[in-house]
């Protein structure tokens, strides 16, 4: 098995990413620092990350989490800030399904099957990510239609999106939005290109899983359905 797929599969992170770990040296084979493509035997070969043995789970661990304000989607911070394993404390290495940002909320997807997390962020699939917007003031028509078919963020422009106005009252705006790519900041870049700030972003659902009334920094694990529904999407 190649070491990426192995460290995916032992739900160390996306395949992409475990690439940068090995580049980046934290990654060993039998005690030797790892090279990418390498081919391991994945019953006598041992591998450890950061010193840590990893193990392929028996059976893989999916879980909803409703991540709150205020923490970040990394394991470790320098600066010392909450991350959402602080609310998850799991001996499972549980990997998140894309990221949220310090101050945004909602529904996150964690779980050790690395395959799954590749293929949910995979630019390629599309995956339909909906989430709830309040901006500061009222927002032209004109604007949300240049919105919906696509703004350049950092040299690259957006794919299609979906706005709905909820309501508007006291100056600020409700709008339920949709998009099918995950980058860095997204929605609040967005808004940024019509001079619009983004004061409050919560995730409520990715496809048509939901994330209902679950509270703030609370889990639960995914119905076999519910798991089965995100391999399909």
């Amino acid at each position: 098995m190649r070491i990426n797929k192995y460290l995916a599969d032992c739900g160390a992170a996306s395949r992409r990413a475990c690439d940068k770990l090995i580049e980046e040296g934290k990654v060993k084979v039998n005690g030797k620092p790892a090279v990418i493509g390498q081919e391991i035997n994945t019953d006598n070969d041992t591998v450890t990350l950061d010193g840590i043995k990893l193990v392929l789970s028996k059976k893989n661990l999916y879980l909803m989490f409703n991540k709150p304000k205020g923490c970040i989607c990394t394991r470790n911070d320098e600066k010392g800030r909450k991350t959402i394993y602080d609310y998850v404390d799991l001996k499972e290495r549980l990997v998140s399904v894309g990221r949220l940002d310090y101050d945004s909320e909602g529904l996150l997807i964690l779980t050790t099957d690395g395959a799954l997390v590749n293929y949910l962020t995979h630019p390629s699939n599309e995956i339909p990510k909906t989430y709830h917007v309040k901006i500061d003031g009222e927002v032209l028509q004109s604007d949300l239609a240049t919105l919906r078919a696509g703004v350049e963020i950092d040299g690259v422009k957006t794919s299609r999106a979906k706005i709905k106005l909820i309501e508007f009252s006291d100056n600020i705006s409700r709008f339920e939005m949709t998009i099918y790519e995950g980058r860095n900041r997204q929605i609040k870049k967005m808004f940024e290109t019509i001079g619009k700030e983004v004061l409050f972003l919560k995730r409520v659902s990715i496809g048509d899983l939901k994330l209902g009334g679950l509270s703030r920094g609370a889990h639960r694990e995914l119905t076999p359905l519910e798991v089965n529904y995100l391999k399909k999407l």
